[in-house]
């Protein structure tokens, strides 16, 4: 793997368990530490191993069949075989937006997928120059990256929304009812801040 590349990632994953750890400890204090870092181990464990199968499995997308695809597994082939990486496997969304994504946590994990609109939208030469840039990614590992980056936006996002929420509410369990007033404080801080935190 690119050097750079496996910095990012541990920066994006060791990001990820920082930011878990002082919302638990805002929240909750030492039990929400606790569940901090019990959360933020499984989602860095997720967002490792099955990222790819959460994106398929989002976009609705499906294996490609090679013989109703074999233009589009031919191609996908020759890409793969001059970037020097294993074939990749093939889906399709069936939907007539004009889309292509590459998923997977390394070569050997990854898949590309299509879907049907850019597949009667565009020609061979032009589908080949969207599916080399697409595997390009999977060589550069790129789309573990971005992957993690996306699941940990989605997150703080969710956060986010939590913490405003026991804001408005006041749910705020196993603290002292006298420091409510600055815990509500730091919810709502918390609410503001979490969504920047995630662009």
């Amino acid at each position: 793997m690119d050097i750079k590349n496996q910095i990012k990632t541990v920066l994006l994953l060791g990001g990820l368990t920082g930011l878990f750890l002082l919302i638990g400890a805002l929240v909750g204090g030492r039990t929400g530490l606790v569940f901090g870092l019990i959360f933020a181990g499984g989602m860095n464990f997720v967002s490792y191993w099955w990222s790819d199968k959460i994106v398929l499995w989002m976009y609705k997308a499906k294996e490609a069949d090679k013989k109703k695809y074999p233009q589009l597994y031919s191609i996908i082939k020759e890409i793969a075989g001059k970037a020097g990486v294993p074939m990749l496997k093939v889906y399709i969304v069936d939907t007539q937006q004009s889309n292509a994504f590459a998923t997977g946590r390394n070569p050997q994990h990854a898949a590309v997928a299509v879907t049907s609109g850019i597949m009667q939208l565009l020609d061979e030469k032009e589908l080949k120059g969207v599916l080399a840039h697409e595997i390009g990614h999977v060589k550069n590992r790129d789309i573990l990256i971005s992957t993690v980056a996306a699941t940990i936006a989605g997150v703080i996002s969710y956060v986010a929304m939590m913490a405003r929420w026991t804001a408005i509410f006041g749910g705020l369990g196993g603290r002292d009812n006298n420091n409510q007033g600055g815990n509500v404080l730091e919810l709502l801080v918390l609410a503001i801040i979490a969504p920047v935190m995630a662009m």
